[in-house]
């Protein structure tokens, strides 16, 4: 459990540094400053709405009264190329330019790899004279070779009554100096195939599934931000929603599983602290606690996978499609 705290720890330091390097922008005013980051943060914190939306089952064929299976889940959500960057257009900002001349053009996103971009903004500082301030659009994740956006959580699923089968997740919350990060959820699956009189003759399962996945963080990016300031740090809340129907065979060994569905998320990412301008037209000006990036994932999913059962222990892996295809791996223990 430690390497998936450390994990899912390492991701969101590299997503609040991303942020920091970002932080450059406030250099052409707070209204600017807003219109970029949404743009900049908000393909990454979709991204992580699908990645903790999957694992959540690996069968349709729900466990008896008492039957439990204890999971490690680990997901990677691969970055589709038109999330690596979006296009900046002047016209939308009310000072940032592109020191080329240029009226708009793609630039990189936290989960991109686009550098070299220059830009500007100049202004008057007092009658007849005039600052300007030139430097460089961040870029992502990519830069790192960082592909995917992972989760990874513990999942407990425990058999009620018949064809109902109630479903945990946590990670346990990782406190350090500059971060904190924890999730819970919970879900629900129904077996239909369990209402029948000759299920158990059935070769296929068929089930519905719910699932509620929350989670909540904080990164204190104070000492690797590039403007000045105090108690700079970004806040996470992200809730998602999966409502899926799933079929799977009914083989002793191993078994093949899949699901089509309906995901729906929300994120709000806070960007707290302080923010003094010390060059530009803008310099003196200071900023608190300047605004939120709030993002919304919504669309259907649709995955494939399969199971191998050996004893007490099962290895799943599956693969889903969506506005991120997502990878998942279970490795279980539990009896029936």
């Amino acid at each position: 459990m430690k390497k998936v705290s450390i994990m899912a720890l390492l991701l969101w330091g590299g997503y609040a540094s991303a942020q920091s390097n970002a932080n450059e922008i406030f250099a052409a005013g707070v209204a600017d400053a807003n219109t970029f980051i949404n743009g900049y943060l908000s393909p990454a914190s979709e991204g992580m709405l699908y990645s903790l939306s999957g694992g959540w089952y690996n069968t349709a064929d729900a466990k008896p009264l008492g039957g439990f299976e204890i999971s490690i889940i680990g997901n990677m959500a691969q970055t589709p190329d038109d999330k690596k960057s979006f296009v900046l257009n002047t016209s939308d900002y009310e000072n940032l330019q592109f020191d080329d001349g240029s009226l708009s053009k793609s630039v990189s996103t936290a989960l991109g790899d686009i550098q070299g971009i220059g830009v500007y903004v100049e202004g008057e500082i007092a009658p007849g004279v005039s600052s300007r301030e030139d430097f460089e659009l961040p870029t992502g994740l990519a830069s790192e070779n960082i592909n995917f956006v992972p989760a990874a959580f513990l999942q407990v699923s425990v058999g009620l009554f018949k064809g109902t089968e109630l479903k945990a997740r946590f990670l346990p919350k990782i406190d350090t100096e500059e971060a904190n990060l924890g999730l819970y959820g919970l879900g629900i699956q129904h077996d239909f195939t369990k209402l029948l009189p000759a299920d158990k003759i059935w070769p296929v399962a068929l089930s519905a599934v719910i699932g509620y996945t929350h989670l909540v963080g904080s990164y204190d990016f104070t000492e690797q931000s590039a403007i000045a300031g105090e108690d700079q740090r970004l806040e996470m809340e992200m809730n998602t929603w999966v409502f899926q129907a799933v079929v799977s065979t009914k083989l002793p060994i191993i078994n093949f599983y899949g699901g089509l569905g309906y995901l729906s998320g929300k994120s709000t990412v806070d960007v707290l602290g302080t923010y003094r301008v010390q060059s530009g037209p803008f310099v003196g000006d200071t900023y608190t606690d300047p605004f939120s990036v709030h993002t919304d994932a919504n669309g259907v999913v649709a995955n494939v996978g399969a199971k191998l059962k050996l004893g007490f222990f099962r290895l799943n892996a599956d693969y889903s499609i969506g506005e991120f295809n997502n990878l998942s791996v279970g490795i279980n223990f539990g009896f029936r």
